[in-house]
């Protein structure tokens, strides 16, 4: 198993559902906010909640790189190593990744009406049963 945890928020049917394409389409580890060590947390910048975090080879990757790293890291992404660390080398990369993930999260209610899982916070119970 990776060592990598993919930190959500897991009172977010969209946020639910990603993250349960990462946990069958990776090794990953996935926590959700309400589920976080004191560790984690610890690890995790002060306004931790506004978005996802990837917790990996002692880094923290926070929104639009979370998920890329997540990506790159999965069994569907993981072509997509060398294509990322192309685009890596234009500044420009790095404004369109977290722009995207901030659209996309600012509309996060809207998209859950097409793809969502009911959140484990929401239904008070482990999201693995």
């Amino acid at each position: 198993m990776s060592d990598a945890t993919l930190v959500y928020d897991d009172d977010c049917g969209f946020c639910t559902w990603w993250a349960d394409f990462f946990e069958r389409r990776s090794d990953l580890r996935i926590v959700g906010f309400s589920e976080l060590t004191d560790e984690q947390r610890e690890r995790l910048p002060d306004d931790y909640e506004e978005c996802s975090h990837l917790l990996a080879d002692g880094e923290v990757y926070s929104c639009g790189e979370s998920l890329e790293q997540a990506l790159v890291r999965s069994e569907v992404g993981s072509d997509l190593t060398q294509v990322v660390r192309f685009l890596r080398n234009f500044e420009d990369y790095d404004r369109l990744r977290e722009n995207v993930y901030r659209q996309v999260a600012d509309h996060r209610g809207l998209l859950g009406q097409v793809v969502s899982k009911t959140p484990p916070a929401s239904e008070g119970s482990d999201r693995r049963d």
